[in-house]
């Protein structure tokens, strides 16, 4: 990654609307973001289109940048509320509304999976395959609590669900993710 003081630079640029500035902070961060957007997305046409948007929100918002913290990770919120956003907008399929009792199927942490996946071998293509594979609302739940660090309550305001559905839908998500690794990518019994 670029120095402090060089990003300060391409920041003050994109405040003056330098065009130069502003393709420059998109190049650097565009591949990290993009995959953002793809954990959100049906595909790279859809992602890239969530990435577009993202990036107006940033040029757009770019004054509030206070320094203090990680840019990325600043970069990286707007781009995954976008994400967060165009799943609402698109209504492809409901951010489920289980009941909220059903969160206490597998109440396994899901860092656990992860650890899991990483101890068998599984290579991060084929998580992020199987992740993919999931429906809109397990996929936005889990990208969010797992990859993003969110709370359930966080979660349940920007999806505007329940804290329980949230839960569930993490469940579900963790028994479909182990479902599809078995069955597709593992073989195993």
């Amino acid at each position: 990654m670029e120095n402090k003081e060089h990003l300060k630079k391409i920041i003050s640029g994109c405040l003056e609307n330098n065009r130069r500035s502003q393709e420059e902070l998109f190049r650097l961060y565009y591949g990290k973001m993009l995959s953002v957007c793809m954990r959100y997305s049906t595909d790279r046409d859809s992602a890239e289109e969530v990435l577009q948007e993202g990036f107006i929100k940033i040029f757009d918002k770019l004054e509030a940048f206070n320094y203090e913290g990680s840019f990325e990770g600043w970069i990286r919120r707007i781009i995954s509320n976008t994400a967060i956003d165009s799943i609402r907008k698109s209504k492809k399929g409901p951010i489920l509304t289980d009941k909220d009792e059903d969160f206490k199927l597998g109440a396994e942490d899901p860092m656990v999976i992860m650890e899991e996946f990483e101890s068998i071998g599984l290579k991060a293509e084929m998580a992020l395959a199987a992740i993919d594979q999931l429906s809109p609302a397990y996929k936005s739940v889990f990208n969010l609590y797992v990859m993003e660090d969110y709370t359930h309550k966080e979660i349940a305001e920007i999806l505007g669900i329940s804290e329980g559905t949230s839960k569930s839908n993490l469940s579900k998500a963790k028994v479909n993710l182990q479902k599809i690794l078995k069955e597709k990518f593992m073989n195993i019994d």
